[in-house]
């Protein structure tokens, strides 16, 4: 069965993009473009508009985490990052640069294909009409649309990752609930991904971030010790 979805392939080492598509394409993806470099990858990203990016990133241009960077300018496709390097600080770098989850060379063409088709089901999680009762979700000064997939505070946009909308339209959906970082994972990774622990932390400090008055001091998604995370309905 053919899937529709768009992908790009970014990788200087042409054998890996080729077994990368091969295995795709026995899976059903036909709508697939490669990248040899940092900079064609972000030309044709431009030009493509691709649902999922694998990105290598060890690039002979520029690296794959500028790359990443880069395409969050203008761009909430999914990213995943396919890197020889292992250590979990390199994996948190790729996640706080925009990424949405981490592969380690060598890795199993088949795993790679299961983690893409977990990230477009996270897409379509995110494009539902049918997420709950309500498109739109309020908590304090916060307003997310689950339709157009937009978030506002105090009636500014701000702008998240397809992965902090997912996070945080699931803590919005459950506010003043405690929410364990295992059913986080459940509900936002999927059961195809392996999450180093600081994972959670990271996307949870970016949010805190884009919608906190002081992340450093956080009045509204606050952190219960040794159980999980709250988002407050409303803060004092």
């Amino acid at each position: 069965m053919e899937i529709n979805s768009k992908l790009l392939l970014v990788d200087d080492e042409r054998d890996i993009v080729d077994l990368i598509q091969e295995v795709l394409q026995q899976d059903g993806f036909r709508d697939i473009k490669r990248a040899y470099s940092g900079l064609e990858a972000l030309r044709i990203c431009r030009e493509f508009q691709p649902d999922v990016v694998v990105l290598d990133v060890m690039l002979p241009d520029l690296d794959g985490l500028e790359v990443c960077k880069k395409i969050r300018e203008f761009s909430y496709c999914s990213i995943l990052f396919l890197s020889s390097k292992n250590d979990d600080i390199d994996k948190i770098l790729g996640l706080s640069c925009g990424g949405d989850d981490y592969i380690t060379k060598p890795f199993s063409p088949r795993e790679l294909v299961f983690r893409i088709k977990a990230q477009l089901r996270r897409q379509q999680y995110q494009a539902s009409p049918c997420l709950g009762d309500r498109e739109i979700l309020n908590a304090g000064a916060l307003t997310l649309n689950k339709e157009s997939c937009r978030v506002y505070k105090s009636g500014q946009e701000i702008y998240l990752t397809g992965r902090e909308f997912l996070l945080l339209s699931y803590l919005m959906e459950n506010t003043d609930k405690i929410i364990s970082k295992e059913r986080l994972y459940e509900k936002v990774w999927g059961e195809y991904s392996s999450i180093c622990d600081n994972t959670i932390m990271v996307h949870i400090r970016h949010i805190r971030e884009k919608i906190e008055d002081t992340p450093s001091n956080p009045q509204q998604l606050i952190t219960v010790k040794g159980l999980g995370y709250k988002l407050k309905k409303r803060t004092e």
